[in-house]
């Protein structure tokens, strides 16, 4: 008797691109030292499964929710709403209860409620084979994007991310990106007025007898609304805007919003106004 050897991976066929721009986007982060330096960036890079087409493109101290959330948004914003988003399985994407088992599809993250909010589906990888578009991607941004960074004298991220706004990214996409197989855009116009909302960070919170939020250390105050005596008890929603502004919901009403320090913006803008006063008069 011959004892059986374990099989080998199983057979894998290569997957075709997507036929139509939007239907399917990779989003994506790559930790590099990209100034050639001893310092390390994350890259993160959405792009189009039919056409290799970057739609986004920023370097960053380290890939996270906000960050995640700030691309989106920008794609969302210039080229409309898409399918479906391909991603890891990192944190701020799915959270899986055990390590190694399938991902709770019900237990949303930041970045899943907000997609779910847009209607976009999305898909997670569970090999890095599975991300083979976006993995050969990467290595050609690290091969050619430290060359460039170095050649132009940029050392910065603020004027590495303006070098890729202005310039890089149209010169990757006029080089390496492809047509569509089919004519037409999967890409539908976004009409909504609340993607402010949409792309923050939401938490929960009942308010205090006082009219008050406890929220990230913060006391946050809410003014007496016309159409409610008081909001006492109730549940709502403090939303961590990526700006770094606060502001309160109950259901579709705005009930406040606050400067970083948790001060009413009304009252903040009052502030800086008498501050400028005093310095004219000075």
């Amino acid at each position: 008797m011959v004892k059986r050897q374990p099989r080998r991976g199983g057979h894998r066929k290569r997957r075709a691109r997507r036929p139509l721009p939007g239907m399917l986007l990779h989003i994506d982060a790559s930790s590099h030292q990209w100034f050639c330096d001893e310092r390390w960036h994350d890259l993160i890079v959405i792009l189009d499964d039919a056409t290799s087409r970057i739609y986004y493109a920023q370097l960053v101290e380290e890939e996270s929710t906000r960050s995640v959330l700030h691309g989106l948004r920008q794609v969302v914003e210039k080229e409309g709403l898409f399918c479906s988003l391909y991603s890891d399985r990192a944190s701020h994407f799915w959270l899986t209860p055990r390590a190694g088992e399938p991902v709770d599809r019900q237990a949303l993250t930041q970045v899943g409620r907000a997609m779910r909010e847009l209607g976009i589906q999305m898909i997670p990888a569970y090999s890095p084979q599975a991300r083979g578009r976006s993995e050969r991607s990467f290595r050609t941004w690290q091969g050619r994007l430290p060359q460039e960074l170095r050649l132009a004298g940029i050392t910065s991220l603020e004027e590495a991310n303006r070098f890729l706004r202005e310039r890089y990214v149209a010169e990757f996409n006029e080089r390496f990106s492809v047509a569509a197989a089919e004519q037409g855009t999967a890409f539908v116009p976004c009409t909504r007025a609340d993607l402010g909302r949409v792309f923050s960070l939401h938490h929960e919170r009942v308010v205090a007898r006082d009219n008050t939020v406890q929220f990230a250390r913060l006391t946050l105050q809410i003014e007496r609304q016309q159409w409610r005596g008081t909001l006492a008890g109730c549940r709502v929603t403090v939303y961590e805007h990526l700006d770094g502004t606060l502001s309160i919901g109950f259901g579709v009403h705005e009930v406040g919003r606050y400067n970083p320090e948790g001060v009413p913006l009304r009252v903040a803008a009052k502030a800086e106004t008498k501050k400028a006063v005093k310095k004219r008069a000075a």
